[in-house]
């Protein structure tokens, strides 16, 4: 890991790229923080049975699995905080602003847990007292702001982490604001598909998947014991890495870290009762599986791998009306959190629920030039970013018009 703003080499390097914040090199070398290998599992867990809001992806199983071996995802920090009783209390594993933004200066950025979300475990017993702990001892390493990535906006911990700032006569300066699909589990299944489809939809639905069952017996599983999960993950990956997920080389199964870390994960969670792999099968052949994590009364919706050689008849949303009756028959859970990107083919018609998402810089002084400069170079790095992704989308029309 590259700590915050660690070499003069990165700084030169940060300096081509970002003109103009050459003069704050000096300043980013705020102290080291701990590995988060080296954080107590006892304390890491006690605090994920109490927080405030639950986030599935920085469990300890899931994230020091992602630590140890997920690609680009190594050698994160701990970010945390201890109330007078050495309890912990707060948590969020970090990175350099170097190493996720390319941008040299002491700033602590959330790390990337693979799945996209950031928001911090925070004890719910106390919220507000806990995030000032936290922001105290990102103060104390010499940090001048945090970023969080993918964070919840309107959840309780971020409620807790402005009740922290306003203390301090700060606001988080809230760079993208957007909409990702969830699920209400509290609602009735047959009543949410049918307002959120429409009979025409499910009609059709509900004729793929007679034709599917030309093929065998269309069936639903849910594995949950680690034996089980352990078996049905390689099922998972086999699905994932069997379509445009491998062509664009991002499966899971493509890199030996990221395979590791999928089982090491979801073996450790299954234990606990907070991992499940769902599959839905023709006969005896996988055709669309999905990795779910639990915590508290939310669960999360990793990812999902189908058989494109079924791809007429829509494996993967037959999967999702499956895995929707599952929840919401489920009085342990009450909202899903499906972490796809906003606006979702797939899923968003599914589930009309909306969860906002976004990524927040947290200053830690007032009248911060850092503050500022972070703020400014993070939104024109995503005015540029949009603009790249225009283009491609240009070129990708024009390639398949001449196709």
């Amino acid at each position: 890991m590259v700590d915050i703003g660690n070499a003069a080499q990165a700084g030169e390097t940060n300096r081509r790229t970002l003109p103009g914040l050459g003069r704050f090199g000096a300043l980013a070398r705020p102290r080291a923080l701990p590995p988060l290998s080296t954080l107590p599992d006892a304390d890491w867990l006690a605090l994920a049975e109490c927080t405030a809001e639950p986030n599935g992806y920085y469990l300890p199983d899931w994230e020091l699995a992602v630590n140890a071996t997920a690609r680009g995802r190594t050698g994160v920090s701990a970010l945390s905080a201890r109330d007078d009783t050495r309890r912990l209390v707060a948590l969020l594993p970090v990175v350099s602003a170097w190493r996720a933004l390319k941008i040299s200066l002491p700033v602590l950025v959330s790390a990337d847990p693979y799945g996209d979300l950031g928001t911090p475990l925070i004890d719910g017993a106390n919220p507000a007292d806990a995030a000032r702990a936290l922001l105290d001892a990102a103060r104390a390493s010499g940090a001048r702001a945090i970023v969080l990535r993918h964070v919840t906006l309107e959840g309780k911990a971020m409620q807790a982490i402005r009740a922290a700032l306003a203390v301090n006569g700060l606001a988080p300066h809230v760079l993208r604001a957007e909409q990702r699909a969830c699920l209400d589990a509290t609602a009735d299944a047959e009543e949410l598909l049918r307002d959120a489809l429409g009979a025409k939809k499910l009609k059709e639905l509900r004729r793929q998947r007679n034709r599917l069952a030309e093929h065998g017996e269309v069936s639903f599983t849910v594995a949950t014991a680690p034996v089980d999960v352990a078996r049905m993950v390689d099922v998972f990956l086999q699905l994932e890495a069997s379509g445009w997920k491998a062509d664009r080389g991002t499966a899971l199964a493509q890199h030996a870290g990221d395979t590791c870390f999928i089982r090491r994960a979801t073996a450790a969670l299954a234990a606990r009762g907070q991992c499940e792999i769902v599959t839905l099968h023709t006969g005896e052949t996988p055709v669309a599986s999905g990795v779910v994590l639990r915590q508290q009364d939310r669960a999360f919706w990793f990812k999902l791998g189908v058989d494109e050689r079924f791809a007429k008849y829509s494996p993967g949303v037959q999967l999702a009306l499956e895995l929707t009756r599952h929840l919401c028959a489920d009085p342990k859970i009450a909202l899903v959190d499906s972490t796809a990107l906003p606006g979702h083919p797939m899923i968003e018609p599914l589930w009309r629920g909306r969860l906002g998402i976004g990524d927040v810089v947290i200053p830690l002084r007032r009248n911060d030039a850092v503050v500022a400069l972070t703020v400014a170079a993070l939104r024109a790095r995503a005015t540029i970013r949009a603009k790249l992704r225009k283009v491609v989308r240009i070129l990708r029309t024009l390639k398949e018009k001449r196709q």
